[in-house]
């Protein structure tokens, strides 16, 4: 059984569902608008980036959408990874597995995707967290779009103060500050 990091308390979950950044219908104005590395969480997401021809630095995908299985457009559309991790982690948590593949596939020079057995969901907050400077995480917006989120000191706070609503282990966060 993976180590829970964080998990998000139930009073706690209307804060999660403000988007994080610019909201997009389709992917080409987001990706002329964003910078590179992209990084994208969630399997309908990278799709849409893989029918534009864009293949992310990273991806955290979990074979799900809303709940249900993705439909076979959405894994006939992903591009290919050089590498892949799998990692287990539960709806409504974050586990020390998935931050530690996520810290592992921003360390990659080839395109990395993370394979969650569970749900990837809050991978946005520790992606936000580790990916470097200036770098994009697209994530999606459940029936409203794509969300695309420029990693700086101003989304690192957002995201730490995300984080500090959830029941969390301290002395894992420690290092992000």
């Amino acid at each position: 059984m993976p180590t829970v990091v964080a998990r998000l308390p139930a009073a706690e979950r209307d804060a999660f569902t403000e988007p994080l950044g610019e909201l997009y219908q389709t992917p080409e104005p987001l990706l002329s608008a964003t910078s590179e590395p992209v990084i994208a969480v969630g399997d309908v997401v990278l799709a849409h980036l893989g029918r534009a021809s864009h293949t992310p630095a990273v991806s955290i995908v979990d074979g799900r959408t809303e709940r249900g299985d993705v439909s076979d457009w959405v894994l006939d559309e992903r591009p290919d990874a050089a590498t892949e991790y799998t990692v287990k982690n539960r709806a409504g948590t974050i586990t020390a597995e998935l931050v530690e593949a996520i810290e592992s596939a921003l360390e990659d020079s080839e395109p990395a995707r993370i394979i969650v057995d569970g749900e990837e969901d809050l991978a946005v907050l520790p992606v936000i967290l580790l990916a470097p400077t200036g770098a994009t995480v697209v994530y999606g917006q459940p029936s409203e779009g794509m969300v695309a989120v420029q990693v700086d000191d101003e989304t690192r706070a957002t995201g730490r103060s995300l984080l500090a609503r959830m029941d969390r282990d301290p002395e894992f966060w420690e290092f992000l500050g």
